[in-house]
């Protein structure tokens, strides 16, 4: 499967590391490669304001792995890398979100493709049109069409 892009964010234990390392990680799946990655970005917290700022980026992968199958793969890395879900949008070591999955659409208890909060989050929009930059995400529209409607709010480039 091509056109699948993953969302990255850590803001605890030294965030740039923990992407790095959850790159690595994704790339160390036989079933899964990186084959391209957005530059960092450093953007506020979207839930409770009392914790640091997020180191964020987006990758796209070829993959093997049906949709559930890779949720299972980020949930796994997640855990390896030390995330506690303590509190809803809390800090965590690193967060892996499923954005995109080809053209395809999926809605059950488990999984939402596209992620349901692409279209308002600029810590997302803007690291996947870096790497996409035509890309129509499914139910959603062009990406052009998207980052016209989502402000930075805070997103900068970490050089």
């Amino acid at each position: 499967m091509k056109g699948v892009f993953i969302g990255l964010g850590s803001n605890l234990a030294d965030p740039i590391a923990q992407i790095e390392s959850a790159i690595t990680a994704l790339n160390d799946y036989d079933e899964i490669t990186v084959i391209a990655r957005s530059s960092l970005y450093s953007s506020p917290p979207m839930g409770p304001q009392d914790q640091p700022d997020y180191i964020n980026a987006v990758v796209e992968i070829e993959t093997t792995l049906f949709a559930h199958h890779l949720l299972d793969a980020l949930q796994n890395i997640e855990q390896q890398q030390g995330r506690v879900r303590d509190r809803h949008w809390g800090e965590r070591t690193i967060d892996l979100d499923l954005l995109v999955y080809g053209n395809n659409i999926l809605d059950d208890e488990r999984l939402q493709v596209p992620h349901i909060g692409i279209a308002e989050r600029s810590f997302v929009l803007y690291p996947l049109a870096e790497i996409a930059t035509d890309i129509t995400i499914p139910t959603m529209g062009k990406i052009e069409q998207l980052l016209s409607n989502c402000p930075r709010d805070g997103l900068k480039r970490v050089e």
